[in-house]
Formats: C-alpha cells, structure tokens, sequence
C-alpha cells in the first residue's frame, strides 16, 4: 500500500463567474487556466448558462446573497490569494459581492488582489449582463478593483469610446482608470488597425506599458479573456506585481491561443492544456 505524501499548499484564487455549459468559457476555463498555473482554484458561481460552441440560449442567475456566501464561505476557512470576476449578471450581484470583499480583504484596499473583468456579453454577441450593471461595474467594483481587463467591445459600453485606433486605446485607459482601478488593461484584440499583432496596453495612472503578441488567423478564440484573467490572477497570488503577472499572463494567453482546437460547430476554446505536462503518456 502506498503512503500518502502532505503535498505543499499552492496559493488559492477564485473565480466568480457564470458556468459555460459547453466547457469552452466561464468558471471551466478558470479553472484549467488556475490548475496550469499551479494554483488551486476555487468558485463562486453566479449564473448558470445554456451554451455550446454556437451561442448562448439561456442564463440563469443565482440569488446575489448565494454568490456572497459562496465567497465568505472560501475566503473565511481556506482563504484567499487572489480573486477574479467574470460573468456577474446583475447589479444586485455586483453590490453583494462589493459588500463581502469588503468584508473579507478582497481588493485593492485589502491583502486579496481582485481582478475584474467586465464581461457583458459572449464571443456571439449574446448579452451575459443587464443594462443598469454597466454602472455598477464603474461606481461600485471599478474602485474596489487591482486591475480591470475590458475588450474594446467591453470599453465603448463602459466609456462610449469607439477605439479604433491606438490614440483611442490610450485614451479609453485614461477615462477607465479616472473610475478607479488601480490598473486597466485595455485589450486589443479586437483592433482592427493590428493586422498582424494584437496590442494590450497596461495603464497605472503614471505609465503606460504596451504588450505586443502575434495576431493568430484562428476563429478558435472562445475563453480567451477568461483565460487571460485567471492566468493574471494566478500570478499575482504568487506575489507578482502586475507588471510581472500581466506579462507572465500575456505569454500564456498567447500560448493558449496558439493551441486552441476546433470543438462543435462553431468557435472552439483556446487551450490552457499547452501548459500542462502529459503525464499519462509515461504509461505508453
């Protein structure tokens, strides 16, 4: 009979998102994205979606105060590193998890690093949030938040800024960080004037930092801001600052990207599985 061996405790971070049916997004893409980050992952769910590779044909939303015991219940026993939100649905849900990272020391005024981001809707198009959240994302998790990650179609909700350039990028992250965040992210993968790269750009107030990576022709981009997001979490709950993590997190998105594969009849999931050894294969 073997013996159980006391593995070392990894850094713990959540996820507070919405669940993807198909595997492709949401709490199941932060979590392979947390476990190929060496990090043990943890989840509170705040809405459960019927979706597949196609689109989404239904969201159903939990109770605000299920979503914040969910949180209380983790952050008060196994405790927190670091924290990430997805899919938060509604303005009642945003308040009630406001309210417990208050409680708890989760965000940039406490020990737990929080990073938002602001999904409002899926890669189809199908809307993931209420009209009335877009303000309860600026005035109310915006300040409580370490880092934000909006996509461009994510920025012109939240600001009415249609970037289409990079002057607009870095305008957009100047009226985004006025919210307060202690650091925005502004994506760029949906901007057009890239052909042939796709430009983040990190904004802390004082500084602007750009990140350059390869522009992929592939449709298979399902996940790719969860993943991006987990990945930015996990290391900042191994104590990196964010310049460091957000690198760390750019190189494993692109990497994610690079191997993404086709599943269903529509667009397939970026893949954080590159990260992970084959260990099975040593039974071969």
């Amino acid at each position: 009979m073997g013996e159980r061996t006391v593995g070392v405790t990894p850094p713990r971070v959540m996820t507070i998102a919405g669940t993807d049916s198909g595997g492709g997004a949401g709490v199941a893409a932060d979590l392979r994205t947390m476990a190929a980050c060496g990090v043990h992952g943890c989840v509170a769910v705040t809405a459960v979606t019927v979706q597949n590779s196609l689109g989404v044909t239904g969201v159903h939303t939990l109770p605000p105060e299920t979503v914040a015991a969910q949180i209380e219940a983790v952050a008060t026993d196994i405790g927190l590193d670091a924290v990430k939100t997805g899919m938060l649905a509604t303005t009642p849900i945003i308040r009630a998890i406001a309210e417990v990272c208050d409680r708890t020391g989760i965000g940039s005024d406490g020990r737990t690093p929080l990073v938002v981001d602001p999904v409002a809707a899926s890669m189809h198009g199908d809307s993931l949030l209420a009209d009335d959240a877009l303000d309860a994302y600026r005035t109310v998790l915006f300040p409580r938040a370490t880092v934000i990650t909006p996509n461009l179609d994510e920025v012109r909700l939240l600001t009415r800024i249609d970037v289409r350039d990079r002057a607009g990028q870095y305008e957009a992250a100047k009226v985004l960080h006025a919210l307060g965040p202690r650091h925005v992210l502004v994506k760029g993968g949906h901007l057009a004037e890239d052909r042939d790269v796709c430009v983040d750009l990190l904004y802390d107030g004082h500084t602007f930092t750009e990140l350059p990576g390869p522009r992929f022709t592939t449709g298979n981009t399902h996940g790719g801001g969860d993943t991006m997001a987990s990945a930015l979490a996990s290391w900042l709950a191994r104590g990196f600052p964010v310049d460091r993590a957000l690198e760390t997190a750019k190189r494993f998105v692109v990497e994610a990207v690079r191997h993404s594969y086709d599943l269903g009849a529509g667009h397939g999931p970026v893949s954080p599985l590159w990260a992970v050894r084959p260990w099975w294969r040593d039974a071969d």
